[in-house]
């Protein structure tokens, strides 16, 4: 099975050594994403603005790969403070439809650039 990267000025450019999102057959697994402005490559101000930057970023790596957050299979939170989980169930609610995806909230320590909230997602192309 051949890979093919997924990458997009539209959402911030890899900080690591990773790709934003890699397509297996029919499968493509997204990297994390954090608040980070993919223009400025900056992190955005607050948990709520992180949280509408996260999805968004998300929103522009599936569209890079052609489909939209409606394939997302399963999807991955990480909160530095797991008291934002209302938070992140009201913005989702606006990126996603029903069925919604299968879903992991995970409290941790900290996470990269000081970020509050991350995400990650597989999505499955019908």
């Amino acid at each position: 099975m051949s890979r093919q990267i997924i990458s997009t000025p539209n959402a911030p450019a890899a900080i690591g050594t990773y790709s934003q999102a890699v397509r297996c057959g029919e499968t493509i697994y997204m990297s994390g994403q954090i608040g980070l402005d993919p223009v400025t490559m900056q992190m955005v101000e607050g948990i709520d603005a992180q949280i509408v930057r996260v999805f968004d970023n998300l929103k522009a790596v599936a569209e890079a790969a052609g489909t939209t957050l409606d394939a997302v299979a399963k999807l991955n939170i990480y909160l530095t403070d797991l008291a934002n989980f209302a938070k992140v169930n009201e913005v989702m609610a606006r990126y996603f439809n029903q069925p919604y995806p299968a879903r992991a909230a995970v409290g941790v320590k900290e996470l990269p650039r000081g970020a509050l909230v991350e995400a990650d997602a597989i999505l499955v192309i019908d």
